[in-house]
């Protein structure tokens, strides 16, 4: 899908182009390609005379490639955006590329970005941009805006994290935490430590790409400000991510305590049963020897007072338990 977005009265307008012919109508500002068809692109070469790279989004690329500046005046970034799907929280990588210096070249002022499947943060700030007129200016300020919805983006991730962890906390914390509570609990935790641990890494990403957009002097002085904007309000959401963290391994530990001690009062169970049925077992294998004398056989009392000396031998035990409040 090819759709290009132009300013008009201060505002973004988003068009879905079909053919070439459509692409020559408009001057864009920004150009997205979803998942980008052979034509697609063939058209980008042809009209703006971009070629877009095949290891564009690739997610094996090495680190170190992921910024870097063509020969031609070309700005290369490939940055990783948050999907926190609650059933697969990924991240989704998008490949943008500026060309800063080429005036012959349509492509000057035009921002482009590639990536396979839509990305919440582009539908964040095409709403954001139709509706407050002079947010955009140009195709840097565009890039700004998808880097500063992408951290509050993760910012409102972060607060749904911290009302599911509200509600495991309150289930922990009842009275009665059975092991089925327990292992539903755990599930939910591991889910929200995943979601913190990709929001992390993809707060580390857009900080990097920020500072290779200031480092790289493509930003006026404005920009520039508010390029260091987004790096302090990344530096508070790590700050974030770090208390989830002790927050998570705390309500870990304490829903793994807990199955512990429900395990712990099964063997107890146990183990207060087999010491309670030692002397009746002594008893009975005692009269079960092959004496010379044997009461059971030679009197009517023998087996009746067997039997109450095992049972009275069993429970005197479990008195003594129940006194001492171990069987509670």
């Amino acid at each position: 899908m090819l759709n290009i977005f132009t300013l008009a009265n201060g505002r973004l307008f988003q068009e879905e182009i079909e053919s070439l012919e459509e692409l020559s109508k408009f001057q864009p500002i920004w150009v997205d390609l979803e998942a980008p068809t052979l034509e697609e692109k063939r058209w980008i070469k042809q009209y703006y005379g971009l070629s877009i790279p095949e290891d564009a989004m690739d997610e094996d690329i090495e680190e170190s490639a992921r910024f870097y500046e063509e020969d031609n005046g070309e700005l290369h970034i490939r940055s990783d955006f948050l999907i926190a799907d609650e059933d697969e929280p990924r991240t989704v990588r998008v490949a943008f590329i500026l060309n800063q210096n080429n005036e012959s070249l349509r492509s000057r002022g035009v921002l482009f970005s590639i990536h396979d499947e839509d990305v919440p943060v582009f539908r964040l700030l095409r709403m954001r941009a139709r509706r407050a007129p002079g947010l955009i200016e140009d195709d840097k300020d565009v890039l700004l805006k998808l880097f500063d919805a992408d951290a509050e983006y993760s910012a409102d991730t972060l607060e749904g994290i911290y009302d599911q962890l509200e509600k495991s906390g309150k289930l922990v914390l009842s009275e009665d935490v059975t092991d089925v509570l327990a292992g539903e609990v755990l599930g939910a935790i591991a889910r929200q430590e995943d979601l913190n641990g990709r929001i992390r890494r993809n707060v580390m990403d857009t900080r990097r790409a920020v500072s290779f957009m200031m480092r790289s002097r493509m930003l006026n002085a404005d920009q520039f400000e508010e390029a260091r904007q987004i790096l302090r309000d990344i530096e508070s959401l790590d700050n974030h991510t770090a208390f989830l963290f002790d927050k998570i391994n705390f309500l870990m530990d304490a829903t793994v305590g807990f199955i512990n001690i429900n395990q712990n009062k099964i063997i107890k169970i146990f183990s207060v049963a087999s010491v309670a049925l030692l002397p009746p077992t002594l008893i009975a294998s005692i009269y079960g020897m092959n004496f010379q004398y044997m009461p059971e056989l030679n009197q009517s009392w023998g087996y009746p007072f067997a039997l109450a000396l095992m049972v009275a031998s069993a429970l005197v035990p479990m008195w003594y338990f129940r006194k001492r409040g171990w069987l509670k």
